[in-house]
């Protein structure tokens, strides 16, 4: 495992640790006042205004180059920010998907002409993207996709059903994965494209958790013309171009750090004085959250040296999802509480939130299945 699979030291950064304090200092004063289940929320948390104030600061599209409105700093500065972003419950998700994977996929395969006009207003914190992957009865599998792109006079006609989408009902762009071609591998035939939300034909349907959160929608194209010049990257390459993108979406602190907002509110409400049972079991989970920062970093290191980690960020999605699921069961035997949204006290209203949120965390970024799918693809198991 670790020839195949190694996670080297990752390099030093003082620069980093400078900018960790300067986070710490912004996110006191913009966070104060903010209830332990608004910091929960944090993946989810919704704020124009903070994303705007982050952009202000340089602290999105940190790594993109400054002709794009980026700033040109480390990946693992940027690591820096997210960590503390996320440890703190600041509300990230308005420009959460763009700064993470559509930024960069532009940045890899985009037009000038695209990465000219929606670059800089990502990174100034203004522009906000969803992603159109999952299709309905398709489930993980990506190379399934029914969404059509039809070539017409000047561009595409597209027409299909996407899912899940995140945010779609308050994105500006969409980057849309459908096929293009028949014939050949299953994997061939796809594409993408950078579709405005405001065109003609896209019609956003949300989609109400249980939690009663409008964070997902279903987004069905009916007849939307696409000119040529939305295609990202080249026709037909759409499933390399996808894949690229994973290192980035499944290695970051987000895949452990979910329910951090729990095991505080946990540790608060087990007191000064912890049976030896609730002392072991917190520090087995620091433990495993220590090991996983050091396994995540060590990816962002591998991506600032310009190399592929996507079967060691396959890893750390899949132990960090392990971790996450079970901070919650934990969290209620150990304080002797059930969680109730309704609840005066912020502990049992933070472990209601990610209780229910749990069952998705071994699913967003890729099902568990699939990920020891590629995990034993890279062992030489299948």
């Amino acid at each position: 495992m670790t020839n195949q699979f190694p996670f080297a030291p990752p390099p030093r950064s003082p620069e980093a640790e400078e900018l960790r304090r300067e986070v710490r200092d912004f996110l006191k004063t913009e966070l104060a006042g903010t209830t332990a289940l608004q910091r929960a929320e944090s993946w989810n948390g919704w704020s124009a205004e903070f994303s705007a104030k982050m952009g202000e600061r340089g602290w999105i599209g940190m790594t993109w180059p400054k002709r794009y409105g980026g700033h040109e700093r480390s990946a693992l500065e940027r690591y820096v920010v997210l960590e503390e972003m996320l440890a703190h419950g600041a509300p990230v998700s308005a420009h959460w998907i763009a700064d993470r994977q559509s930024g960069p996929l532009l940045l890899r395969s985009g037009t000038e002409q695209q990465r000219l006009e929606i670059l800089p207003r990502i990174a100034a914190g203004t522009c906000f993207v969803c992603i159109g992957l999952s299709e309905p009865d398709v489930g993980s599998d990506l190379a399934s996709a029914r969404t059509r792109a039809v070539p017409v006079d000047g561009g595409y006609r597209v027409n299909g059903t996407k899912i899940w989408t995140t945010n779609g009902h308050r994105s500006h762009y969409m980057v849309l994965f459908c096929r293009t071609g028949d014939g050949g591998e299953r994997h061939q035939g796809l594409s993408q494209f950078l579709v405005d939300m405001k065109t003609p034909g896209v019609e956003v349907r949300p989609i109400i958790a249980l939690t009663g959160e409008h964070h997902f929608n279903e987004v069905v194209f009916t007849d939307v013309f696409l000119p040529a010049d939305s295609v990202i990257g080249k026709v037909g390459e759409g499933w390399q171009q996808v894949t690229s993108e994973l290192a980035n979406e499944r290695s970051g602190p987000e895949r452990f750090l979910s329910s951090f907002e729990l095991l505080v509110e946990m540790v608060r409400a087990l007191g000064n004085s912890p049976s030896d049972h609730a002392k072991a079991a917190v520090g087995r989970l620091v433990a495993h959250i220590v090991t996983l920062r050091r396994m995540s970093r060590s990816v962002a290191g591998m991506l600032q040296a310009g190399s592929d980690p996507t079967l060691q960020a396959a890893i750390v999605k899949d132990l960090g999802a392990v971790l996450e699921q079970e901070v919650p069961e934990i969290a209620r035997l150990l304080v002797g509480a059930e969680p109730t949204s309704s609840s005066a006290t912020d502990f049992s209203a933070v472990l209601a939130y990610t209780t229910l949120h749990a069952p998705s965390f071994s699913l967003r970024g890729g099902a568990r299945e699939i990920l020891r799918g590629i995990i034993a693809r890279g062992l030489g198991l299948r």
